[in-house]
């Protein structure tokens, strides 16, 4: 596997970004193209100064330059379209011009073009592919240069450290390009799933407050229905019509109550816990300092709060009740505790251990209350966002802790 990893990078192209000068900086494109320029003027010159085109021979320099310039172009597309015998014909022809150049003397100019192309080999062609071209011309090198072996193995490795380089520098581009392009899917991937759990918390939202509602109201109203089908008392009926519009103004008040806390505008948890217990006379403490709660955080606080005091008013009518909500680092903790439903002083048969049927009664409700929540539903939200909710009767009242990261 690793031998074959191997082979694969020998015998690949370098990457599309690359092969194109996208995301080069504007002074390294200045510094190229005055490179270009001297390297051409350079041919240019030693082709004039050789005395191999005396007279009108010396015309050809010209388009001889333009011409190897448009194959060098011409190779730029090939090799970015990973044609590999496309390339190295138009390498072929710019190295064509060089041995013509030397065959008529002209042997800086020739050497000049063959190095030209052994640098672009190496920085685009694949690998092993450069690495032959270069192999094939540096034997030109040695004709072509006075100093013989050693002039021609100085040129062939100043080629291939310039060309490799050239090669690694667009590779490096290429791998922050690909960088840049995860990050910008990561991105969008974080931005989907913020997405999505936004509308699970929106469709939670509607199911707690609409949803259970909705079904109390239309449970109350069927009963009166039926009491009128039955031909029931006034009193009777309009007990049932009654509790069906408290619930739908408990329902309108807590859709607002929802749409504000959607929209971030809801009032802070401890003036809403003080404005819930206001109604019951119940008792709010606040331990720790105050800081702004994350949304689904203060939701979970609000309608456990809700439930509870809802279920208080149920199973324990008149009993005193305790709100204690605590700032620890990094969680937020709430507590309901009541004291258990009184007795009833000319009830006959009182007895003192009768006081632990309101925390019974409230164990039993825990699923499914008048307010529509729940809460087992409290303890699933509680528990979707890290957090623990317990609730049972403790002493001759009931208890419920709610404890979740914030």
């Amino acid at each position: 596997m690793k031998s074959n990893k191997s082979t694969a990078r020998w015998l690949a192209w370098p990457a599309p970004e690359a092969l194109t000068r996208v995301g080069v900086p504007r002074g390294r494109l200045v510094l190229d193209g005055l490179l270009l320029a001297a390297i051409s003027g350079g041919i240019a010159v030693s082709a004039f100064r050789s005395g191999a085109f005396p007279g009108w021979y010396g015309a050809l320099v010209p388009p001889g330059l333009v011409l190897a310039a448009a194959l060098i172009a011409a190779y730029h597309r090939a090799t970015f379209a990973n044609r590999l015998a496309d390339s190295l014909g138009l390498l072929a022809a710019v190295a064509g011009l060089g041995l013509a150049a030397h065959v008529a003397g002209a042997d800086v100019a020739a050497t000049l073009l063959w190095i030209v192309v052994s640098v672009t080999a190496m920085e685009r062609l694949p690998l092993l592919v450069a690495l032959v071209t270069v192999l094939v011309l540096s034997g030109g090198f040695v004709d072509a240069d006075e100093t013989g072996v050693l002039g021609a193995g100085v040129t062939t490795a100043a080629v291939l450290l310039t060309g490799y380089s050239l090669r690694l520098d667009g590779e490096a581009r290429s791998a922050g390009f690909r960088l840049l392009a995860q990050e910008r899917a990561a991105r969008e991937a974080e931005a989907a799933s913020a997405a999505l759990a936004e509308r699970a918390r929106i469709a939670r939202e509607i199911h707690d407050v609409l949803a259970h509602s909705l079904s109390a109201q239309m449970v109350h109203l069927e009963a009166a229905r039926l009491q009128i089908e039955a031909g029931a008392e006034r009193e009777t009926i309009l007990e049932r019509v009654v509790a069906a519009r408290s619930m739908a103004r408990e329902g309108l008040a807590e859709t607002r109550q929802a749409l504000s806390a959607l929209r971030g505008d809801m009032v802070p948890v401890e003036d809403y816990l003080l404005e819930l217990a206001r109604e019951d006379r119940a008792e709010v403490k606040v331990i720790g300092a105050r800081r702004h709660l994350p949304a689904e955080a203060s939701q979970a606080v609000r309608r456990v709060a809700q439930e509870a005091l809802t279920n208080v008013r149920k199973h324990a009518p008149g009993a005193r009740t305790r709100l204690l909500l605590t700032y620890e680092k990094g969680e937020v903790a709430l507590e309901i505790r009541d004291s258990g439903a009184p007795l009833a002083p000319d009830r006959p048969g009182a007895t003192p251990g009768a006081v632990g049927v309101s925390g019974a009664a409230q164990a039993a409700g825990l699923g499914a209350s008048g307010s529509g929540y729940g809460l087992l539903g409290m303890r699933e939200r509680a528990e979707l966002l890290g957090g623990t909710l317990d609730a049972g009767p403790e002493g001759s009242g009931f208890a419920v802790r709610l404890r979740v990261p914030a």
